[in-house]
């Protein structure tokens, strides 16, 4: 089957290779259109695979007894009846890019694969009614077709940087991306869910018709309430916001010039009063990490620029770099941007890649240049951590030193097989949109959230404890009452790590008890036969 994974999966050595499914087996659903896979086969071997199959494949048993690719609604209806008959539960899949694991499941229950299934003429539309632009979509496309689609259509609306997301995990994860503090979220957009519930029957909510289930859906527990299909969603125009601007820079890694760009980073978190025109994120890769799919010209532009990373074969060895995205849009006619915050950022020598100059340009071309064309970071195992705070004083507390410091003291080693990619962005502030939407319906968690902090360590099997190592000096220095990150371990269902039994850590994803048991209600509603509970990594369903 033709997925995009499939590089990835040979590179796993996840090919022609016997099932280890332990369970009894399943046996295909009929009436079922689309494709079925039973354990030991080929097919059901190269289709298993998420992106969470390299750390957790065999821990967490990620091997359904059954794979659906299903066609049509009424193919999902028929595989919802199959699985309440035989006492069954089924995981949710639209890219597999859930880095617990938690998009997958294990025999006897069945995997739901929703990466292909409504990618016809009539499962996106872009309509405008009043002066205002929306979409509809389904949740089958990845982030770099919709992207490519939206801008297509000098339309745009906040998402995530990562190609191979697909839209059904991520509107309900909440789609957190550069645009954050000035549009808020993805997810912010919604206006209407079309679903399968528990009982086969499609249905459309809104927060008008049925408030509870549509905020449950938009942050609470993903794939655990009932099957989404399509949403549809308000988009921006271009032509609204005359004037936009951005940067994407590539710097040579170096810790000097991480510190100056972090420090800009943490005095914009700071200050709640920061404008919220301005969005900012860092990203810092070790070296081998392939830089092409960032930067489309850009081995042209290094084999000008700098011939010495080149060997003797003419084979680039892509050096440990920092990735900055930066960008100003207008929202009044007054507003005019400061120059001088994007002159900051460029100032140095350091600078290897990118025009001198910001570049003016419709919204929807600038979110098509912070799109990370690469599936996955490396193609390794990991150890993943992404935190957030809320804290003001980072600054003051010292976080900017101890973060250069701890990304410096894994990345800076020659040859040590661990490989980094982290990201630092600002969300917060009293005129960020990603604060001012609390209260909207959604139940996304930590909107008072001031800075996300995501260190992903990659690694080969014999430097696991190398990177859980690193990972723990992080979590105990940055996290908890003396945290110089955050006084209280703030996680994020996205980009979750850490224990699998969900029920045992909701603290740490959900701010209070009564949010956790209204979740906990509504999913024994939604949910009543545990037909959407394929995992630990779910709210547990009220009693």
């Amino acid at each position: 089957m033709g997925s995009i994974f499939s590089t990835l999966r040979r590179a796993f050595g996840i090919v022609a290779t016997k099932s280890t499914t332990k369970s009894s087996p399943m046996a295909t659903i009929a009436g079922v259109t689309g494709a079925q896979f039973l354990p030991g086969t080929d097919a059901f071997d190269l289709n298993k695979y998420q992106y969470a199959t390299s750390t957790y494949g065999v821990e967490r048993d990620l091997n359904p007894g059954l794979i659906v690719r299903p066609k049509t609604k009424e193919d999902i209806a028929l595989t919802l009846k199959y699985a309440k008959e035989k006492g069954v539960a089924v995981a949710i899949k639209t890219g597999g890019h859930q880095y617990s694991g938690a998009s997958s499941t294990s025999a006897p229950n069945i995997q739901l694969d929703l990466e292909d299934s409504f990618k016809g003429p009539n499962d996106r539309a872009i309509f405008r009614k009043d002066g205002k632009a929306y979409a509809r979509t389904s949740v089958s496309w990845s982030l770099g077709e919709f992207n490519a689609w939206v801008t297509e259509n000098k339309v745009f609306v906040p998402h995530g940087q990562c190609t191979e997301v697909h839209l059904g995990g991520h509107v309900q994860t909440g789609g957190w991306g550069q645009l954050g503090r000035s549009f808020g979220l993805f997810g912010d957009h919604v206006l209407s869910l079309e679903i399968i519930d528990a009982d086969g029957n499609a249905k459309e909510i809104t927060k008008a018709s049925d408030p509870d289930l549509f905020w449950a859906f938009l942050g609470g527990s993903p794939g655990n309430f009932g099957v989404l299909t399509h949403f549809t969603i308000q988009v921006h125009q271009d032509e609204d916001y005359n004037g936009s601007r951005g940067m994407k820079a590539l710097y040579f890694y170096d810790p000097k010039t991480l510190k100056r760009l972090v420090d800009i980073l943490v005095e914009m978190s700071d200050n709640d009063d920061f404008p919220r025109n301005y969005d900012l994120c860092i990203s810092v890769l070790s070296s081998a990490f392939p830089l092409l799919d960032l930067w489309p010209g850009l081995d042209e532009v290094m084999a000008r620029k700098h011939p010495e990373l080149y060997g003797d074969n003419g084979v680039i060895l892509w050096p440990r770099t920092i990735v900055v995205y930066a960008q100003w849009v207008p929202f009044e006619s007054g507003d005019v941007c400061d120059m001088s915050w994007f002159d900051r950022i460029k100032e140095g020598s350091d600078w290897i890649l990118g025009k001198n100059d910001v570049e003016e340009k419709p919204m929807s071309q600038l979110t098509g240049d912070w799109i990370f064309r690469n599936v996955r970071e490396f193609e390794k195992p990991y150890v993943k951590r992404t935190y957030t705070t809320n804290s003001r004083t980072l600054g003051k507390d010292g976080w900017a030193d101890w973060v250069v410091n701890r990304i410096d003291a894994i990345v800076k080693p020659e040859h040590n097989r661990c490989w980094l990619s982290a990201q630092l962005q600002c969300y917060g502030g009293k005129n960020s949109m990603f604060t001012r939407n609390a209260g909207n319906g959604t139940a996304y968690s930590w909107r008072d959230t001031s800075m996300c902090c995501t260190m992903d360590c990659f690694h080969n099997p014999e430097t696991k404890t190398r990177a859980e190592d690193w990972q723990k000096v992080n979590d105990e220095e940055s996290l908890g009452p003396n945290g110089i990150f955050s006084k209280q371990d703030r996680r994020v269902l996205w980009g979750s790590w850490g224990d699998w039994n969900l029920d045992s850590v909701w603290r740490c994803y959900y701010e209070d008890q009564a949010k956790y048991d209204k979740l906990r209600q509504i999913r024994k509603t939604a949910d009543p036969y545990g037909i959407f509970t394929p995992n630990p990594f779910c709210v547990k369903r009220a009693d």
